[in-house]
C-alpha cells in the first residue's frame, strides 16, 4: 500500500493549542492532550528518520508504561523493518502525508509480539512530513483498554494531520527555539507580517480561541476597538473567519520547514 498526500487546509479539528506551544517545555503535554481531545488518541511517539539510516525517538507521550522502551527498540533497530518504511522514503517532497491503514498481518512475527502483543496497541495511525534530509514520523497508538479507533477518529485524525505533523516537524527541528513561535510567525512572515501589532495580537488571540469580550479585557482596549481591529486584519488577508485565519497560518508553517 501506498502513502498519500493530504490537505494542508484542516476542514476540522482544532489543534491551535499544539501549534501555539511550538518550542515551549510542555509541547509534549498538549500535543497529546489535543489528540486526545479530537480523535481519543491512547498515545503518541515521534520518530526522526534520515535518508542516511539513523533514527531517533524524539516524543513518547501517554498510556503506554513500556513507551520508552519501545521508542529505544524501534530507534536502535526495527525502524528497519517497518512496514511503512518505504510508504515513508516515497513520500520526499515537504507534504504531509498519511501512512497507509494498520493491520497486524503488515509486520513480522517479532515485530508484532514487541510493539503490540506486549505493549497492549491493538491500532494505530500514522502521518510524517519530510524537512530537508529528515522525516519526521509521527504516531497514533490506542490500547486494548481503548479498543481500535472507530471510522469517526480515522477521519478525525486524517483531518488534523497535516496541522500535528507540521507542528512536530517545526517543534523538533534541530535549530527549533521559542522564537520560532506563533508570534515569530506573524512578526516575519507574508501576509501576516503586514497586519500591524495590534492587529497581529488580536489575530493571535482569536486563534487562541478568546472571545471578542476575553481579547478586550486582555488587552485593555474596549469591544468596539477588538472588533474594528479583528474587521480591518480580515479585510488585509482576505478572510472572514477564524479557520481561515488558521488555515493561513497552517500554510506558512509547513512552507516554512523546507
Amino acid at each position: 500500500m501506498r502513502s498519500r498526500a493530504v490537505s494542508t487546509n484542516p476542514s476540522v479539528g482544532d489543534v491551535t493549542s499544539a501549534v501555539l506551544a511550538i518550542g515551549r517545555s510542555d509541547f509534549p503535554n498538549v500535543l497529546i492532550d489535543t489528540l486526545r481531545r479530537q480523535a481519543d488518541v491512547g498515545h503518541c511517539m515521534v520518530f526522526s528518520l534520515s535518508r542516511g539510516g539513523a533514527a531517533h525517538c524524539l516524543l513518547d507521550a501517554g498510556n503506554i508504561p513500556i513507551g520508552g522502551d519501545l521508542g529505544a527498540a524501534y530507534a536502535g533497530q526495527f525502524h528497519e523493518s517497518d512496514p511503512n518504511r518505504d510508504a515513508l522514503f516515497e513520500g520526499e517532497g515537504g507534504a504531509p502525508i498519511m501512512l497507509p491503514a494498520f493491520a497486524p498481518r503488515m509486520y513480522g512475527a517479532r515485530y508484532r509480539k514487541i510493539f503490540f502483543q506486549d505493549s497492549g496497541i491493538v491500532d494505530k495511525c500514522a502521518a510524517a512530513i519530510w524537512t530537508g534530509d529528515t522525516c519526521f514520523y509521527v504516531n497514533f497508538y490506542r490500547i486494548a483498554a481503548q479498543g481500535r479507533f472507530s471510522a469517526a477518529q480515522r477521519e478525525r485524525l486524517e483531518a488534523i494531520a497535516p496541522a500535528i505533523a507540521a507542528s512536530v516537524a517545526r517543534h523538533f527541528q534541530e535549530k527549533a527555539t521559542s522564537d520560532q513561535s506563533l508570534a515569530a510567525l506573524f512578526a516575519t512572515r507574508p501576509p501576516l507580517s503586514a497586519l500591524t501589532p495590534r492587529e497581529q495580537e488580536v489575530c493571535r488571540r482569536i486563534l487562541a480561541g478568546f472571545s471578542s469580550e476575553a481579547i478586550s479585557q486582555g488587552l485593555g482596549i474596549s469591544l468596539h476597538s477588538t472588533l474594528t481591529y479583528r474587521k480591518r486584519a480580515y479585510e488585509r488577508l482576505g478572510i472572514s473567519s477564524q479557520s481561515e485565519l488558521f488555515a493561513i497560518v497552517l500554510r506558512l508553517l509547513t512552507c516554512s520547514l523546507n
